[in-house]
């Protein structure tokens, strides 16, 4: 396939990462094929940006002797005269998937689709892809099973399949179980879990909880029926258990402090020279940073690496984490590094400051009484989620002076972030993140 044939459907798909930047496609592979009629072809696509960054993408495509009408919507275009699909919109390459998952681990040409023991798949379950906005492709097998297809490829491990694995072996309750994966060469292309029919979606509980109380002018948020406070407090409880888990599970370090505190300060000179805004404040998160230096060595382990609200579910069975393939704009062998748990109990406080801030941004201005009301209940809001959070978390032993010093400074880093997203991806959004990092740091 050629450049032109490709990179139209790379450019105005979801999951495209590099949308706004010029690319070219450099290269391409077929590493494995899946099924017969129709025959999934699963390629690896080099794209090389005018910058001289270069990222590789797995489509896989399936490919037709003749045009499919119920699949116009997914055509990819034409080549040698025969049509080629977006595999994952096609029900019949997705069985076929399934298929391959059900004979264990078995070999489609160079790929391998490797499965756990201990669940029995429905192999006759429907496919049915997932709509929303994701970096990757999920595709959903009735009420068994999901799988994730990873877009944007790495050589080496990949963390959520890692992560769940071990958390799935260790018995944890807290995320969706991991029923196999698919691998080709030293790399892992897609990964096969637990579908969770009663989950609804932490980020859109909490605006729902906020909603509530907004429209309650004159009641505090203990007393509004969608209260959170009980939510957050076992959302801390679940991450605990997590953490513990994954200490566990995977091999423990540390890490000068002063190592960490010069990361942080870079990260936020870098920001700066995007977020201009910031420089305001730096002097103050730079004295955040540098009381960190003074810690000695943190223990650092395996962590989600970018939680939040977003990046949990709430069942019947409880909490469940999600996604734990770290901060996207890492690359990945720094996501793989251990760190320290505060950092993912940072990314949750933050991420209950953000929820009220984005419910009342997203609201019709008022006259200035209504909205200094409602600035005074967001800020109610986040602080009795966030204490209650923090409490169930850290449990009788609370949060110790090394540790409040440890956690402010993480919340600063993760505020800076959020500046710098805000600033690439949604400008109207910006106010959000920066007013956060003024209330931080004084």
């Amino acid at each position: 396939m050629t450049d032109q044939f490709l990179a139209p459907f790379i450019g105005r798909s979801r999951w495209f990462g590099g949308k706004g930047r010029d690319f070219t496609v450099t290269g391409e592979e077929v590493v494995g094929t899946v099924g017969d009629a129709p025959r999934v072809e699963v390629r690896l696509v080099e794209l090389t940006y005018a910058d001289g960054d270069v990222e590789l993408y797995q489509l896989p495509l399936s490919v037709y002797d003749d045009l499919q009408d119920h699949l116009e919507h997914a055509l990819v275009g034409e080549r040698d005269g025969r049509p080629v699909y977006d595999a994952v919109q096609d029900r019949q390459a997705m069985a076929a998937y399934l298929r391959a998952f059900g004979d264990g681990t078995a070999v489609e040409g160079g790929l391998r689709f490797v499965r756990l023991e201990g669940h029995e798949l429905d192999l006759e379950a429907t496919a049915s892809p997932f709509g929303g906005e994701q970096s990757n492709s999920s595709v959903f097998f009735g009420e068994d099973a999901v799988l994730k297809l990873f877009r944007k490829v790495t050589p080496g491990e990949n963390p959520d399949v890692t992560t769940h694995r071990a958390l799935t072996e260790a018995g944890s309750t807290h995320v969706a179980a991991l029923y196999g994966w698919i691998e080709q060469g030293d790399r892992q292309l897609g990964m096969l879990q637990q579908f969770l029919r009663t989950a609804s979606d932490g980020w859109g509980q909490a605006l729902a909880s906020v909603r509530d109380l907004f429209a309650e002018a004159d009641l505090h948020a203990e007393e509004v029926g969608g209260d959170f406070a009980s939510e957050a407090a076992r959302l801390g409880e679940a991450l605990a258990e997590v953490h513990r888990q994954l200490r566990e599970s995977f091999p423990t370090s540390a890490l000068p402090a002063s190592v960490l505190a010069e990361v942080m300060a870079q990260r936020l000179d870098a920001a700066i020279g995007v977020v201009p805004q910031l420089a305001e404040h730096a002097d103050g998160a730079r004295a955040v940073f540098a009381a960190v230096a003074g810690l000695g060595e943190i223990p650092v382990q395996r962590v989600h690496g970018d939680l939040h609200l977003g990046q949990t579910l709430r069942t019947v069975a409880g909490w469940k984490f999600v996604d734990f393939e770290g901060e996207p704009a890492k690359p990945l062998s720094e996501r793989l590094l251990p760190d320290s748990p505060w950092r993912d109990v940072a990314g949750m406080t933050r991420s209950f400051d953000y929820a009220p801030h984005a419910v009342a941004a997203s609201m019709p201005a008022e006259d200035a009484d209504v909205e200094h009301q409602r600035a005074i209940r967001a800020a109610e809001w986040a602080k009795r989620n966030r204490r209650a959070f923090l409490a169930s978390y850290c449990g009788e032993g609370g949060l110790g002076p090394a540790d409040r010093t440890l956690l402010t400074a993480y919340v600063v880093d993760k505020a800076v972030y959020e500046c710098l997203y805000e600033a690439r991806n949604r400008p109207n959004w910006l106010s959000i993140p920066l007013e956060g990092v003024a209330r931080l740091v004084g």
